[in-house]
């Protein structure tokens, strides 16, 4: 039997009539190692991004830089730190590639948590603070030491060729 939200029970006792298993401590546990393994699979995903607030700069991130306002810097919960990843806003169309330093948002609903800059550059004001868009890896560390291109990576190589074709 599944949980709501298709967690397996994993040799737990079926839930009694009205009774719900669904917030448990043990869902719980198992809801946030689902949300937070690291996905090498280079795939896109769409969800909320938002950005660093200003006590952020300057702090170190997971992989240790300090968070720079300015930079390319970006959070993500499950995509591996060193991912180089394309964002677009799907509200503007802006997009802005960014490389993920540090693990976040803790924001429910949030993937992405992005610098100050690149939050600009893409569209999302501090007035608004979040925006719908899509996260396409470029180029994903895998656990062996190589790197796995990304939807965009492939994108990216078809734009350069369009363009190139173009000043023809």
């Amino acid at each position: 039997m599944a949980l709501a939200g298709g967690f397996p029970q994993h040799g737990r006792a079926e839930e009694a009539p009205g009774q719900s298993l669904k917030n448990t401590p043990e869902t719980r546990a198992a809801e946030k190692a689902r949300h937070h393994e690291p996905d090498f699979s280079a795939r896109k995903r769409m969800g909320t991004a938002s950005f660093y607030a200003k006590q952020f700069a300057g702090k170190p991130m997971a992989d240790g830089a300090p968070m720079d306002p300015e930079g390319d810097n970006a959070a993500s919960k499950t995509l591996p730190l060193g991912t180089t990843a394309k964002v677009t806003s799907l509200e503007t169309g802006k997009s802005a590639v960014v490389t993920i330093q540090d693990r976040g948002p803790y924001v429910p609903g949030r993937i992405v948590d992005l610098s100050p800059a690149t939050a600009r550059q893409i569209g999302i004001t501090q007035r608004k603070g979040v925006a719908l868009v899509v996260v396409a890896p470029i180029a994903v560390p895998q656990p062996d030491g190589k790197v796995k291109l990304g939807a965009a990576a492939y994108e990216l190589r078809r734009e350069a060729a369009d363009a190139r074709t173009a000043q023809r």
